[in-house]
């Protein structure tokens, strides 16, 4: 019996030990940064997220799924240009994680379970930086650099749309570098600085204005109020006097009702001398004022005598400089003047000396005319008494010493002749008679001046020569020198005529 009640408690302890094991080994406690996905059993996977959990072993599994925040570096990797077209490189850092609702949990665990962190990253980045690029194309440069955070948004909210299918939220995402392509952003900033600068100079001029205008106001105010004090000081001071002068007059009254007439007079005196003197000091302090203002004109005075003195000066030196130029352009013109008068009466000189010699030359001239005409006259004078002498011998003379003349002119067209060509023989005399041509032309013009003066020159010549050497004795120079200079001419002719014919000219007798 004892050993019929110990098995059943020794199995039932086996099988509690069992059970134990079986709860040990299958016990799970999820952390707050993970969740433990418990699956197998149910149709919805059972999730641990920071507390503890069975897991019954071989029939459910457990996965896990990375919970606490991401950092995930994002980069253009290039130069992606802006809405201006302009190229950007821009690195930025999103904080991501996986959403613990149950729907955002469940997609998750479909994409990232069992996921490391590198792996994760690995998975997101290419979606988020497909983002930032598309981000960069809506948003110009000034605005991409000088609202990052607005920047950053945009891409959050972009990436979101995507990351809500993988049950991925962005936390943040944050803009670390922002580079352009050609420098435009240190530009940028470069006229921002001199804009900062120059805004820093206006304010500075402002400041610098504001703070004259305000030492100017404050000098007026103080001499205004200095000027109102000395007024007040001025006018107390009157009234005092006034006052005093009153009182003495009051008191000098009384007192003069007790003295005599002639302390009246004195009291009398002494207020006129205190009225002059209070009017004196009234007097004064007016011409103190009067003062101050002749004072004042006398520096307007002065400073637009100095202005006038200056202008005079410039006005005196401009009219010595146009005085002296004016002064050099009539000496210049004078210079020229004189110098053309010279050259003119230079050539005037000239001129007269060649008329001078122009009128010697003509006066020689003339009186060589008139000798001349005066030799000539008496030489035909002369001659006309030694014709009138000698008669008929004279004229006989002039007429034989004009015969080379007259055979010469006969002579004169043969020379002209190129060619001749004679027709006939030798026996015929036909170069024979080309010598005939010249005394037959000479006779021919003694028959012709025959028939016009009745003179005939032949029987002239024979019957002068035959009395002059019989009865009168007379020789006639020249005759025979005239007779024969008349027969060389006429061969002179012919030989000239013969020559060219046969030997120089080409002319020949035809047979």
């Amino acid at each position: 019996m004892p050993f019929d009640v110990s098995l059943p408690i020794v199995i039932g302890a086996v099988v509690a030990l069992l059970l134990l094991i079986i709860i040990m080994s299958g016990y799970v406690k999820a952390p707050a940064d993970k969740a433990f996905i418990i699956s197998g059993l149910h149709k919805n996977p059972k999730i641990l997220i920071g507390r503890a959990g069975i897991k019954i072993p071989f029939l459910e599994r457990k996965d896990v799924l990375l919970l606490k925040q991401v950092s995930i570096d994002i980069k253009t990797n290039g130069y992606v240009p802006t809405l201006d077209f302009i190229g950007v490189d821009i690195d930025a850092v999103a904080k991501v994680r996986i959403m613990d609702s149950q729907e955002g949990l469940s997609k998750a665990s479909k994409n990232f379970l069992n996921m490391s962190e590198q792996q994760i990253v690995a998975a997101l980045t290419d979606s988020l930086q497909g983002n930032m690029r598309e981000i960069i194309g809506t948003i110009k440069l000034k605005d991409l650099n000088t609202d990052r955070k607005q920047f950053g948004d945009q891409v959050q909210q972009k990436a979101q749309l995507d990351m809500n299918a993988l049950g991925i939220e962005i936390i943040s995402c944050n803009i670390q570098r922002v580079d352009d392509e050609n420098k435009l952003i240190i530009a940028l900033g470069q006229d921002n600085m001199s804009q900062i600068q120059k805004d820093a100079s206006i304010a500075k001029a402002n400041a610098d204005r504001d703070v004259a205008i305000a030492q100017a106001q404050a000098a007026r105010e103080a001499n205004d109020a200095r000027v109102e004090a000395d007024t007040v000081i001025a006018e107390k001071n009157n009234e005092l006097a006034i006052k005093q002068a009153e009182l003495k007059k009051i008191s000098d009254a009384k007192k003069a009702e007790a003295d005599a007439a002639y302390s009246i007079q004195e009291q009398e005196q002494r207020r006129e001398i205190e009225t002059a003197t209070v009017n004196a000091d009234i007097a004064k302090a007016g011409r103190e004022a009067e003062l101050k203002k002749q004072e004042v004109a006398i520096q307007e005075e002065s400073l637009n005598a100095q202005i006038r003195k200056k202008a005079d000066a410039d006005r005196y030196a401009a009219e010595q400089e146009a005085q002296a130029q004016r002064f050099k352009m009539e000496q210049a013109a004078e210079a020229e003047k004189f110098k053309r008068i010279a050259e003119a009466e230079a050539r005037l000189q000239e001129q007269l000396k060649e008329a001078e010699g122009i009128r010697a030359k003509g006066e020689a001239e003339a009186k060589a005319i008139e000798a001349k005409g005066i030799a000539e006259a008496e030489a035909m004078d002369k001659k006309a008494e030694a014709m009138k002498k000698y008669g008929q011998a004279a004229i006989t003379q002039m007429i034989v010493e004009k015969l080379p003349q007259i055979a010469e002119a006969v002579a004169k067209p043969y020379e002209q002749i190129d060619k001749i060509t004679i027709i006939g023989g030798a026996g015929d005399g036909g170069t024979n008679s080309v010598g005939s041509y010249v005394p037959g032309a000479l006779a021919q013009t003694m028959a012709a001046m025959k028939e016009a003066t009745g003179i005939d020159l032949k029987d002239l010549i024979e019957a002068n020569g035959k009395e002059a050497k019989i009865t009168r004795n007379v020789n006639i120079t020249g005759l025979e020198a005239a007779k024969e200079e008349v027969k060389n001419e006429v061969a002179s002719a012919v030989v000239t005529a013969e020559t060219t014919g046969t030997t120089e000219t080409g002319i020949t007798d035809e047979q």
